[in-house]
């Protein structure tokens, strides 16, 4: 499963560099990213706020928020594998959507840390070398919208989403969010506006927890 999952979230990596290039960095600062940031979404979001003529404060928060997952998947996988002390910052670089996953969906201990470290090992070795690829590639492809590459960032956001709206109060997290994103984009610089979507995700689930306080008060 690791190895498998390894290689097709590897071949976004293609996607990564090509559009990293067309967006102003260079082949080393895109290569740089995958190395050292390795959360694709956050790495995607981060090009798309710079190729849209955001700023780099811009750009930096807009990667951040979409990196608080990882923390949340570290807690996770911190008490599933219960790694010493000395591997932990190992071990958080390495926890990322298709590692926790992987993990998740095994019931023997040895499995599961098995499936960690394949996949995480897998997709960072993979993806760091197909960015190198697109890094290169995206020099002589020209404009990435007449290869599609424009739209796998947004694949690769609806394929994280997809499988979490399940029940109400995420989907009505997300068109609330969507909602905010479509209104402010005309009105703010680029990458503004994930920061106020998720400003708006973070209210309505303040307020939701909240709602069963106020009804066990009266």
């Amino acid at each position: 499963m690791g190895l498998s999952i390894a290689a097709a979230v590897g071949l976004y990596g293609i996607s990564f560099g090509a559009l990293a290039v067309t967006a102003g960095l260079s082949v080393a600062q895109a290569c740089a990213l995958s190395l050292l940031m390795f959360t694709g979404g956050s790495q995607f979001a981060f090009i798309g706020v710079v190729s849209g003529g955001g700023s780099l404060p811009a750009a930096f928060a807009a990667s951040s928020l979409l990196g608080v997952r990882n923390a949340v998947y570290g807690v996770q996988i911190s008490a599933l594998l219960r790694p010493r002390r000395r591997l932990r910052p190992v071990i958080a670089h390495f926890t990322i959507d298709e590692s926790t996953a992987t993990a998740l969906a095994q019931d023997d201990r040895a499995e599961q840390r098995r499936g960690f470290w394949t996949a995480g090992l897998g997709v960072y070795a993979l993806w760091n070398l197909f960015t190198l690829v697109g890094a290169l590639a995206g020099e002589h492809l020209g404009d990435p919208k007449a290869w599609g590459l424009d739209g796998a960032a947004v694949a690769a956001f609806l394929g994280l989403l997809w499988p979490r709206l399940r029940a109400r109060d995420p989907i009505v997290i997300a068109v609330a969010a969507a909602f905010a994103t479509i209104v402010t984009v005309p009105f703010v610089p680029p990458g503004i506006p994930i920061v106020i979507a998720a400003a708006v995700s973070g209210t309505i689930a303040v307020l939701h927890h909240r709602r069963p306080d106020v009804r066990e008060a009266r």
